[in-house]
């Protein structure tokens, strides 16, 4: 973690507070935590503000304040945080998944690289509590810290042309879920009925950088149950 944030300009109409240069949940809950006071705080310049695994992206309209005006707004905005900054108050969101079968075709590959059962694979996938570090990729795709080395597996040499929505994947020691339709590479172990991202509902993604994650593992039955819930 850098002893101050390290600011930078991107281009002419963005600029760039890093915290760090490593993934690590003492960086994110910093990036968090400045994140939430950037959206309380509204600078007149600024149009949004994107966090990810170490910095906060704030793109802003250069015709209403200068680079250098809008660093010297942003300092006074963040210098206030706290030495110390945790997670306590971060909201947990439980996600239900199906593993194996069709929904999970790649379960016993990332078992077997293990020298794990796909049972074993499911309980190690399910007793972590899962930092959410950022969303990106696709709309609503989280990326996930907290995963076992245990289960880790690499990305498919040949990435699929479709994944379907809600699908549960591992790459290297990453999991995440995919909220809509797309091609990917990620090692498919599960898949949820939830939706993780609808653009109808007033916060289109389920989940947000600074959420935990906890997956629990479902029957078949309970997953078609839930989902014509969320239809």
């Amino acid at each position: 973690m850098f002893e101050r944030p390290q600011m930078s300009p991107l281009g002419d109409c963005a600029l760039v507070i890093a915290f760090g240069d490593e993934i690590d949940q003492a960086i994110n809950w910093r990036v968090k935590a400045s994140w939430d006071r950037l959206e309380a705080a509204s600078l007149p310049a600024t149009v949004e503000h994107i966090p990810t695994f170490t910095n906060v992206t704030v793109i802003y309209d250069p015709l209403r304040a200068s680079y250098k005006e809008l660093v010297a707004e942003i300092g006074r905005v963040i210098e206030a945080l706290p030495a110390q900054i945790s997670g306590t108050e971060a909201r947990t969101v439980e996600i239900p998944v199906c593993y194996g079968g069709d929904f999970g075709p790649d379960l016993e590959s990332v078992a077997a690289r293990n020298d794990l059962s796909p049972d074993e694979v499911v309980a190690i996938h399910c007793e972590s509590t899962y930092p959410v570090y950022m969303i990106g990729f696709a709309p609503g795709f989280p990326y996930l810290g907290g995963m076992s080395e245990r289960i880790s597996a690499p990305r498919l040499d040949t990435p699929r042309e479709k994944i379907p929505a809600g699908s549960v994947g591992i790459a290297g020691r990453q999991t995440g879920v995919y909220p809509i339709e797309t091609p990917g590479g990620w090692r498919l172990i599960g898949r949820t009925p939830l939706r993780l991202f609808d653009p109808t509902r007033h916060s289109p993604s389920l989940l947000q950088a600074g959420d935990l994650v906890r997956f629990t593992a479902v029957s078949k039955k309970e997953y078609e149950r839930t989902q014509r819930e969320e239809a």
